[in-house]
């Protein structure tokens, strides 16, 4: 069994917790990457690091979709109080859909992202970014902000935008798609292993039809088996390497 870390997870909107913890520790999860998503979400990951010290950490954030339902400002100073309990600041990111755009525009979701990111920039903090169809626009406004260290998790965008991604330095993590996603899968595979981390975005709904599934961190199991395979890399080494990764990237004990 190998030592795995869970970069990215969303533990608030998961109702086993305790189940849910004992299977990822079964699985050789050591540790769960919390992401808060809007002022409710943060308060409840900080709680849940506090209930599962050494295993639970929090990341404060504000996800694009939230924007509009959020009170920002509150938000914001919410994250800045309890920014030294943070490990970093995500989940937050640029969201393209249509769906999302009806109701945050662009330009709105910009002038969020660059306050959230001055937060990181200001204390430090590694960023969990989100971009979905704003690929181009997510890494300027990172390398804008002069962020050191920043993930761009789930990654399916564009291979010329991968290599700027990689060229500064940052990070992209594979999820459970990376066994089916053809654009998810190839970044993947053209991501040098030392700029890869491994996450389950749970409680996200993988697959299709009858294979459809629920993602839970113990999941992260099953993504370095699929990534192993997809780099034609031994799981241990990947293990090592992720695990490596993450715990210089999130600055763990």
């Amino acid at each position: 069994m190998h030592r795995l870390i869970d970069t990215h997870a969303h533990l608030e909107e998961i109702a086993s917790i305790d189940q849910t913890i004992k299977e990822a520790e079964a699985a050789g999860v050591t540790a769960i990457m919390a992401m808060g998503s809007d002022d409710k979400s943060n308060t409840e990951v900080l709680r849940l690091s506090q209930l599962y010290l050494g295993v639970v950490y929090p990341a404060l954030g504000l996800h694009p979709s939230r924007i509009a339902s959020d009170d920002m400002a509150r938000t914001l100073e919410h994250i800045e109080a309890n920014i030294n309990q943070a490990v970093a600041i995500g989940e937050v990111g640029l969201d393209y859909h249509k769906r999302i755009r009806s109701e945050t525009g662009k330009d709105r979701q910009q002038e969020a992202i660059k306050l959230l990111l001055a937060l990181a920039r200001k204390y430090q903090k590694p960023v969990c970014f989100h971009a979905r169809y704003s690929w181009q626009d997510a890494l300027r406004l990172v390398a804008e902000a002069r962020i050191v260290k920043a993930v761009f998790h789930w990654y399916a965008g564009p291979l010329s935008v991968l290599k700027d991604i990689i060229r500064q330095g940052y990070f992209i993590s594979a999820t459970p798609a990376v066994a089916y996603h053809e654009e998810h899968r190839q970044a993947v595979l053209e991501a040098p292993l030392a700029n890869l981390l491994l996450e389950t975005d749970s409680p996200v709904v993988y697959g299709s039809g009858e294979a459809r599934y629920e993602a839970r961190p113990a999941d992260v199991a099953s993504v370095l088996k699929w990534v192993a395979s997809l780099k034609g890399l031994s799981e241990a080494e990947v293990a090592r390497t992720t695990t490596e990764n993450a715990t210089r990237f999130f600055d763990l004990a």
